[in-house]
C-alpha cells in the first residue's frame, strides 16, 4: 500500500445502534423544586447514608440502554466540561469488590466502579484529585443495565476539594424511568455549598446535563467526530511533554518583538515543537544517531527529551518567519536551521546559538537541480535532514518534492494559504496526482461533514496525491495548537513497490522541476513587506 492508515483508523469503532435523520431535541433544563422534586434515591438519611438533593433535570429523549455509553465519555473525557482538567487516566475498572466510599443507594445496586485520577492543566495552580465512578443498576431490574452514574472524589480527612471540582460528596447522574424518561442530576452537597439558581454548583449541573443529553443524543444517531486528534502521538504522551515544554518556554510571551499576538504563536510553536520531538523519538533509531548535546544548563541536561533520537541530518524550518520554531527546538538540544527570505525583529533578539541558526536566505525550487537533474548543493538541504514547513504558503508543495530530491529522513507540512508549484491552487485547474485506493481520502482526517468539497480539503487531497506520488507513506494529524490551521501532513517513510525504485522516484521530482522551469512562472518571494509577519 502506498499509504499507511492512521492509529485512528484501525482503533476507531462503530455504535451498533440506528441512525435517525431528526436533529437533537432542544436542550429544556428546569430546576428541581424540593417541594415537588424528591430525590430519586428514597430512603432514611444518616451519617452512612448521603443526604441527596435534586438540583436540574430535562428530557432523556434516548433509551435507557444508551445510558451507559453516553456516560462513559463523561468518565473519560472531564476535559470537554472544564478547560482546567488536562485528562483523566485510570486506575481500575472492576465489577465487584466495590470500595467503602461508594455510596449505598436505595432501589439500586453497584454493577461497575472505575477509579479514575483528574490531571490539571496547570499542575502548579491546581491539584489533582482521584474519583470513584460507580455505575449503579435498579433493583426492578434483573439485568446490570446502569441506570445510575455517581461520582466520588477521594479526599484525605481535613483537604479540600481543588477549585474545578463542585463542593460536595457525591454528584449522581440519573435515568429517571418516568413518562416522559428524564435525566437528573442530583448531589449529596458538603455543608458550606449552595444549591440556588445563582450558584456554582447549579451552574456547573446545567453544563454537566447538556453534556449529558447531547452524548446520549449523539449515541443515539451514530455521531462520529468529524476530526480525530492524536492518530500519531499518543494524548498522553503529547499532553505530559507538552506541560513541561510550556513551562519551559511561556517567558517568551513577555519577550515578544512582533506586533502579533504573543499568546496565539507562543504556545502555537511550542506545541508543534512538542509533537515534532516526539515524532522524531518515535521515528528514528536512538542506536544511530547522534543525540547527546553539550550544555551547561542544568534544566537541559536534565530534560527527557536529551537522549531521544533525532533526525539524523538535523532539521530545516522553511519560511521559519519570526524564527521562533528554530529557536525553541534549538533551545531544547536539536541541531537544525530556518531560512525566509528576509530577517525579523525577533532574529535579533534570540540567545546567539539560535541567531547562527536562522538565515535570510531566499529559496527557489527550480535552481536545485542541474541539467542532467542532479541535485545541486544546498548549506541546508542534505541527506538525512528533516523538513519542516510550517504555514509556509507557496513552498508547502515543494516540501514532499525536495524531501524527495535530498533523501531527507522526513517532512512535516501545515499547509495554510493554497498554493500549486508557481501559483494559487484553483481546484477547476488542477488535477490530483494518481488516489491509491478509495480509503485514501478517508485516512486523510480532513474533517468537515465528509464531502472534501471545500477549496482547503481538494487542496489537502492534492497535497497528499503529491506526497505519494513522490514515494512517501502519508500520515496526517490534527494537531492540539491555537490555530485554525492545524492540520498537518507527515512523510517519514518511503513508500515503494516494484516499480517505484529510487531512482524512478527521483526521475518523477526532476520532472515536476523541469515543467515548472518550463512555465517560467515560480518566482521567488521578494523580501519586501511584512509577508509571513508571524
Amino acid at each position: 500500500m502506498p499509504y499507511a492508515p492512521t492509529k485512528c483508523t484501525r482503533r476507531s469503532t462503530e455504535l451498533s445502534v440506528r441512525r435517525l435523520p431528526s436533529p437533537r431535541p432542544r436542550f429544556s433544563p428546569s430546576p428541581c423544586n424540593p417541594d415537588s422534586v424528591g430525590s430519586l434515591f428514597t430512603g432514611q438519611a444518616s451519617a452512612e447514608v448521603p443526604r441527596w438533593t435534586p438540583i436540574v433535570q430535562c428530557s432523556a429523549d434516548f433509551p435507557p440502554d444508551i445510558f451507559e455509553i453516553a456516560v462513559s465519555q463523561l468518565i473519560h473525557h472531564p476535559e470537554y466540561n472544564s478547560t482546567l482538567i488536562l485528562r483523566s487516566e485510570t486506575v481500575s475498572d472492576s465489577t465487584g469488590d466495590f470500595p467503602a466510599a461508594i455510596p449505598p443507594l436505595h432501589g439500586f445496586r453497584p454493577a461497575r466502579s472505575i477509579h479514575r485520577r483528574l490531571l490539571p492543566r496547570r499542575p502548579g495552580r491546581d491539584a489533582g484529585l482521584e474519583q470513584h465512578c460507580t455505575l449503579y443498576a435498579s433493583d426492578s431490574r434483573d439485568d446490570d443495565l446502569p441506570v445510575v452514574l455517581v461520582l466520588t472524589p477521594i479526599v484525605e480527612p481535613g483537604a479540600s476539594l481543588p477549585y474545578y471540582h463542585p463542593g460536595v460528596h457525591h454528584l449522581a447522574f440519573c435515568y429517571v424511568p418516568s413518562e416522559p424518561p428524564l435525566l437528573r442530576i442530583e448531589a449529596d452537597p458538603l455543608p458550606s455549598t449552595a444549591t440556588h439558581l445563582e450558584s456554582r454548583l447549579y451552574r456547573t449541573c446545567l453544563a454537566l446535563l447538556d453534556t449529558l443529553h447531547r452524548y446520549g443524543w449523539g449515541a443515539l444517531t451514530n455521531y462520529k467526530k468529524r476530526v480525530h486528534h492524536d492518530c500519531v502521538i499518543t494524548r498522553e504522551e503529547y499532553q505530559d511533554i507538552y506541560l513541561l515544554m510550556r513551562e519551559r518556554h511561556k517567558h517568551l510571551v513577555n519577550e515578544w518583538q512582533e506586533v502579533t499576538d504573543p499568546l496565539k504563536h507562543v504556545f502555537e510553536d511550542i506545541g508543534i515543537a512538542t509533537f515534532l520531538m516526539l515524532l522524531w523519538k518515535e521515528s528514528y533509531d536512538i542506536q544511530k544517531i547522534e543525540t547527546s548535546c553539550d550544555t551547561d544548563d542544568e534544566s537541559q541536561r536534565s530534560a527527557p527529551w536529551k537522549k531521544w533520537p533525532r533526525p539524523p541530518g538535523g532539521f530545516l524550518d522553511l519560511g521559519c518567519g519570526n524564527g521562533l520554531l528554530t529557536h525553541i527546538l534549538t533551545a531544547e538540544g536539536y541541531d537544525g536551521h530556518g531560512i525566509d527570505v528576509r530577517a525579523r525583529t525577533s532574529w535579533a533578539h534570540y540567545p546567539e546559538t539560535t541567531r547562527n541558526r536562522l538565515h535570510a536566505q531566499p529559496l527557489d525550487p527550480t535552481s536545485l537541480v542541474d541539467a542532467s537533474g542532479a541535485p545541486q548543493e544546498h548549506p541546508y538541504l542534505h541527506d538525512g535532514v528533516f523538513i519542516i514547513a510550517n504555514h509556509a504558503d507557496e513552498l508547502s508543495p515543494w516540501t514532499p518534492v525536495l524531501a524527495t530530491l535530498f533523501s531527507a529522513s522526513g517532512y512535516l507540512s501545515i499547509p495554510c494559504c493554497a498554493w500549486v508549484f508557481d501559483e494559487r491552487y484553483e481546484r477547476s485547474r488542477v488535477l490530483d496526482y494518481p488516489i491509491p485506493g478509495d480509503d485514501f481520502v478517508n485516512s486523510l482526517n480532513l474533517g468537515g461533514d465528509g464531502s472534501n468539497a471545500s477549496s482547503y480539503s481538494r487542496y489537502r487531497i492534492w497535497l497528499a496525491s503529491l506526497s505519494v506520488y513522490c514515494g512517501w507513506k502519508v500520515e496526517c494529524e490534527a494537531l492540539r495548537i491555537p490555530s485554525t490551521r492545524n492540520w498537518a501532513i507527515i512523510g517519514r517513510e518511503r513508500a515503494m513497490d516494484a516499480e517505484e525504485t529510487p531512482e524512478e522516484l527521483h526521475k518523477r521530482v526532476v520532472e515536476i522541476i523541469d515543467k515548472v522551469r518550463e512555465r517560467g512562472l515560480f518566482k521567488t518571494r521578494t523580501p519586501e513587506g511584512k509577508a509571513k509577519d508571524h
